[in-house]
């Protein structure tokens, strides 16, 4: 097994040797897209493989959701590696250029990071997102998708492939690991840091925990999606309502829905009843505080401390007061996980603070916290959501998925 996996590196590696132009990254991209089109019964007929099997697994509902293809998720795939096709090439930018007094020309130029190695669970968009936008930025990828997904992801990225070879491009730009051995995880975070030059993990709490505890190489990425929606004394009663059925219901199963929803003690009683009537009405379980079960006239359940800290990944939500913002943004730095939280307020003042005080990766005003994604933040996709205090931070796209080094230009100076 081992063997295997550093053929793979060593196949990356040389991969990556070989530089390529935009220009014909773009052709590879638009060749791919127009490969899922063609092929899109035979990308649905490998999906049904994969959706009975995770049936048989017992997967949750949520899980086999993102797993599932359909028509529509396909067209986004392909609308997706088409916009990364049209982005400007993130590599050879200047970022900064000064002269020093004594004549040397610093540049500050972006270049890919190399070989990125991708581990993920069911969702089979990955594949296109990540093999698109570690191509177009100059970067080879490995591929280790979940047993779930294998059959879709294997055919995905089969086709990318295909379309590297099209071009006479080292078709190891990009590499799926077809081992379904539970040990290739473990050995591609301790046994690959001569191949690979960052991980990121995209999946479960339990997947991303082991990669961080375990990987010898370098991770971007996050542990949790344990978003807010703070209700401002402040706020438009309408907006905050049709902002969090949005936040929390539109899609539970994403890292961004909103799973705890605080409200300033000043507008319970305004706030209180309208909001979590919508949330009740669309079969959402609420768990509250003792404040707002006394307000709150239909059903909830008690809050305990564990649910201020729950990802729920389903119809479920967390809803405490709060005296004021300054209490709002420290229970956020308290039980959040720095990924995605969101204010909902008219006051400039107010609004200012919070966006300045939370640790979150993205802060957001007047708006769901659903829009954590970089197709949404116009990335034409993303790897993944990153909350390390250290950047890149947030949807990771095709800006993010370079590096930079400083490049000199002198005229015979030599250091005194």
């Amino acid at each position: 097994m081992q063997k295997n996996l550093n053929k793979i590196g060593r196949n990356a590696r040389k991969a990556f040797s070989k530089k390529l132009n935009n220009k014909l990254k773009n052709k590879v991209l638009k060749k791919f897209a127009k490969l899922i089109e063609i092929n899109k019964e035979n990308i649905l007929k490998e999906n049904s493989k994969d959706i009975t099997f995770a049936k048989k697994k017992g997967l949750k509902e949520n899980l086999i959701k993102r797993l599932e293809l359909n028509n529509n998720k396909i067209d986004q795939i392909i609308k997706s590696v088409v916009a990364i096709s049209k982005f400007k090439d993130p590599v050879n930018i200047t970022k900064e250029k000064w002269k020093r007094p004594n004549g040397l020309i610093i540049k500050k130029v972006t270049i890919p990071i190399g070989v990125v190695g991708v581990i993920y669970e069911s969702r089979p968009n990955v594949t296109s997102d990540v093999s698109s936008l570690c191509f177009k930025s100059g970067n080879c990828v490995i591929l280790r998708g979940g047993s779930e997904a294998y059959f879709s992801n294997k055919i995905i990225s089969n086709l990318f492939r295909k379309s590297l070879q099209e071009y006479k491009i080292d078709k190891n730009y990009v590499q799926f690991i077809k081992l379904k051995d539970r040990k290739v995880v473990d050995l591609l975070l301790s046994k690959m840091e001569k191949y690979l030059d960052v991980i990121i993990p995209r999946g479960g709490k339990s997947l991303v925990k082991k990669v961080q505890d375990l990987s010898i190489v370098p991770t971007i990425g996050h542990l949790e999606g344990i978003c807010h929606t703070y209700v401002d004394k402040h706020a438009d009663i309408n907006l905050a309502k049709k902002i969090i059925i949005n936040a929390k219901l539109r899609n539970t199963s994403i890292c961004g829905a909103t799973e705890t929803v605080l409200i300033h003690e000043k507008c319970l009683k305004k706030f209180t009843n309208p909001i979590l009537q919508e949330l009740e009405k669309n079969n959402c379980i609420i768990y509250a505080d003792k404040k707002i079960r006394k307000i709150y006239k239909g059903k909830c359940r008690i809050a305990f401390e564990q649910n201020w800290s729950t990802e729920y990944l389903s119809a479920k939500i967390s809803v405490k007061s709060v005296r004021n913002v300054s209490e709002a943004v420290d229970h956020i730095n308290k039980y959040g996980t720095m990924h995605t939280d969101s204010i909902i307020t008219k006051n400039k003042n107010t609004s200012k603070f919070f966006l300045k005080n939370v640790k979150s990766s993205i802060a957001m005003l007047n708006t769901s916290t659903q829009f954590a994604d970089g197709g949404e933040f116009g990335f034409g996709g993303e790897v993944g959501i990153s909350t390390n205090s250290l950047p890149p931070r947030g949807p990771v796209g095709l800006n993010q998925l370079v590096s930079y080094k400083y490049e000199v230009f002198g005229s015979g100076q030599i250091r005194k």
